[in-house]
């Protein structure tokens, strides 16, 4: 059975750090730390994405982890308009670039649409350790 927590947070930037915290306590706990860092990049861009186009001022998003024995999946859902695309950004432009890097670190990304809003979410295949929660 898969293990599942989840938290909503506020449209601030602290919040990004505050997903990465949430994140990486959770796994940890949970004893899947075999890609934690590639994990941590990708809930960051996709929480910023979320922050800067997706929340409407005065809403919340949610981000949601889910793991199995082999697989590790992040769900990052706010309430705005709009569909994510990875662009192709300049080479000396300083944006432009998170759904890129999250293409080439996650194993699969995605995005759900809903009624109100969206889901971005994306996966890596990540053994848990001995010693994690079941």
């Amino acid at each position: 059975m898969p293990l599942m927590r989840q938290q909503f947070f506020t449209r601030r930037k602290p919040s990004i750090r505050a997903t990465r915290q949430f994140v990486t306590r959770t796994l940890s706990e949970w004893g899947h730390v075999d890609r934690l860092e590639e994990i941590q990049l990708c809930v960051s861009e996709i929480a910023t994405n979320a922050l800067l186009h997706g929340v409407p001022p005065g809403r919340l998003f949610r981000v949601r982890i889910e793991a199995a024995e082999e697989e590790v999946r992040i769900e990052v859902r706010d309430s705005g308009p709009g569909r994510p695309a990875a662009q192709s950004p300049r080479t000396d432009s300083e944006n432009g670039r998170g759904l890129l890097l999250v293409g080439e670190l996650a194993d699969a990304w995605g995005d759900i649409e809903h009624t109100v809003g969206k889901a971005v979410w994306f996966t890596v295949k990540a053994t848990r350790a001995q010693g994690g929660a079941q």
